[in-house]
């Protein structure tokens, strides 16, 4: 993989995202302490970086360097990831009567799903400042990124999942040779646990925004809407949220862009779709200081979604509200059923999150919340196929 040099390579900084207070970007960190909220990583912005150069990169997510943390292009560890395709959904929106709306699938990721993005640069920084083993709580999903790419980069890996998931997610983990810890509970009690066993702080916690990285690997998504889409960014952006990665970092992405001059114009709309299961977002946004005792989580067949208590939720709502967007709730029928519809109307067998944005979008586009003018992108997370044990075939 070639990778040109500029002076973009470099990040300047970490800062807490709440208070703005910077931390060294040369040594291991993992959340800002001042203020107990995710650590972001700031770029130099001094010189301008041009879109042309991207023509001279490869086609993965690492097209992107120039805005990445890792310094030194030998320590990427890279399996493929990025660069996913955008399909147009004709015959669902035909049947339905309703304005065409695209699709990121990131099911053609390695490992099947959008978290490959986020490991492949968390690892890569791992390795390139030294880290030698890396604990991560998972839904699933996450947890088979982090093997596979620390199985690459010769890093050793724990996994923390809970007991009731989906068989195929549990064997990729093995096969990757990660150590793979099963706990009774959603991914807040691995979280628990993970603390437990990494309690003398020999792992690098990989948790969702519990270190700067991920969110810069997820962020590229962002950065490749822009480009397929020839820098016209859509109306709106519907997005499967749980532990909100993706939600923020595509935010960021979109903000970064104005900062290099990439892209003009008004923003996405960002709408965040969750399961009635397990909706903290519709809590938090009724009330900010209480949202946690006023729901009791439950799992859903959309692993990816079941994450009570994010510890990104403030930056999430923030991006909710700059953006003009929402948040919405499906159930476990409608998003089955999106699953099966998609998948016999255009041949496409995604993940139960990526199934649920097409049920939102169904939803809005009837009660005119989406225009039939606007042009709607919606995010399908990840590959159906580990998730076909959950299923009914009827």
């Amino acid at each position: 993989m070639t990778i040109s040099t500029c002076p973009f390579t470099s990040a300047i900084a970490l800062t807490c995202s709440s208070c703005k207070k910077a931390y060294p970007f040369s040594s291991i960190q993992t959340f800002a302490l001042c203020c107990n909220q995710p650590l972001v990583v700031t770029y130099n912005y001094s010189v301008k970086l041009s879109k042309a150069s991207l023509l001279h990169q490869p086609d993965s997510l690492w097209r992107y360097a120039a805005m990445l943390p890792v310094i030194d292009p030998q320590h990427i560890v890279t399996l493929g990831e990025g660069m996913t395709p955008v399909y147009p959904l004709h015959k669902m929106t035909n049947r339905y009567g309703l304005a065409d709306v695209l699709l990121k699938d990131e099911s053609c990721n390695p490992t099947g799903s959008f978290k490959a993005r986020g490991l492949s640069v968390a690892v890569s920084k791992a390795k390139e400042l030294g880290i030698t083993k890396c604990i991560i709580p998972t839904a699933g999903n996450a947890g088979g990124a982090l093997a596979a790419y620390c199985a690459n980069a010769g890093i050793g890996c724990t996994v923390v999942m809970p007991r009731h998931t989906p068989a195929v997610f549990k064997q990729e983990c093995l096969l990757y040779g990660a150590n793979l810890v099963l706990v009774d509970g959603l991914i807040h009690d691995c979280a628990q646990k993970a603390m437990e066993i990494n309690a003398d702080k020999c792992y690098f916690d990989v948790s969702t925004l519990k270190e700067p990285y991920r969110l810069e690997g997820k962020k590229t998504m962002g950065y490749e809407i822009a480009e397929q889409l020839n820098w016209q960014l859509p109306d709106v952006i519907i997005y499967p949220a749980g532990g909100g990665t993706g939600l923020i970092g595509i935010w960021k992405a979109f903000k970064e862009m104005q900062l290099l001059g990439w892209i003009d114009g008004p923003l996405p709309r960002m709408i965040a779709v969750q399961s009635a299961q397990c909706a903290p977002l519709l809590y938090a946004q009724k009330d900010i200081r209480h949202w946690k005792s006023h729901f009791t989580p439950q799992p859903t067949i959309a692993n990816g979604l079941a994450v009570p208590y994010p510890f990104g939720m403030t930056m999430m709502l923030a991006v909710l509200n700059e953006s003009g967007g929402m948040a919405l709730a499906l159930s476990e029928a409608e998003i089955i059923d999106g699953v099966k519809e998609i998948a016999r109307n255009e041949g496409l067998l995604i993940a139960p999150e990526g199934a649920a944005t097409w049920k939102a979008y169904v939803h809005l586009s009837r009660n005119h919340a989406i225009l039939p003018s606007e042009k709607v992108l919606l995010l399908n997370t990840g590959s159906g196929y580990k998730y076909l044990d959950n299923y009914s075939y009827t």
